[in-house]
């Protein structure tokens, strides 16, 4: 796929791995827009040439909807949304409203390639984020687990219904982004415990996911694929 002049959807796309992604597609020459709930996030946008703000819902489905068919025909979307807050600990000590909490972010990507699929070229891609725990889950991590694990799953189910469109997910590691709300030292030493470890041991960049995305993008020979950047956190 030629990303110059290609119409790009990104929700999720005001912080963290989102922005990272809405600011290498707009280098890219795509005209993006970026999609978040937060108001204060949304400002960011301003700062890159080519790219657009939009205030959305991933599980807001009218919202979405009309979104989609403002801008369609659409090229590429990305949804890098959480959909919300994300449950951790032991499984038999869990809240099970968290745990379910936790599917906002797959019911946000099952909402998003539903309603763009009707919008999308026959030339375009979606590509989802989902995460190193879907196939190893470490302890307190069930929740992030089983998400992941839906989340690839659903891809792998539905890329040959979409075809032409093309469905992948990228699958980060542990990425120093603000989904941490640790500050200064106490993120310091958060991130090298989690990461310290490693084949690689240190926590990756936002930009080193979004550089895999549009691999994902412009790579016309893959769909239904799951790719891996995660410092190594697969590894044995």
């Amino acid at each position: 796929m030629e990303l110059k002049g290609a119409r790009a959807i990104v929700l999720g796309g005001t912080s963290g791995i989102g922005l990272a992604v809405t600011r290498q597609l707009a280098e890219a020459g795509a005209e993006v827009y970026a999609g978040g709930r937060s108001p204060e996030n949304l400002k960011a946008i301003d700062e890159i040439p080519g790219a657009s703000p939009r205030q959305v819902d991933v599980l807001d489905r009218a919202g979405l909807a009309a979104l989609f068919e403002e801008l369609a025909p659409i090229d590429i979307l990305v949804n890098a949304a959480t959909g919300g807050e994300r449950a951790v600990g032991p499984f038999l000590e869990m809240d099970l409203d968290g745990f379910q909490g936790s599917f906002r972010k797959l019911w946000g990507y099952t909402n998003a390639v539903r309603l763009a699929g009707a919008h999308m070229r026959d030339t375009g891609a979606i590509t989802l984020v989902s995460g190193y725990p879907a196939r190893k889950c470490n302890p307190g991590m069930i929740a992030i687990s089983t998400v992941g694990g839906a989340v690839e799953a659903f891809a792998r189910g539905v890329a040959p219904e979409l075809a032409p469109v093309r469905l992948n997910v990228v699958a980060p590691g542990t990425i120093d982004t603000p989904m941490f709300a640790q500050q200064g030292e106490a993120r310091q030493t958060f991130l090298e415990r989690a990461t310290g470890h490693l084949a690689i041991p240190r926590a990756g960049r936002a930009d080193e996911v979004a550089e895999a995305i549009l691999f994902t993008l412009r790579n016309d020979y893959m769909t239904g694929a799951t790719v891996d950047v995660d410092g190594g956190a697969l590894l044995p």
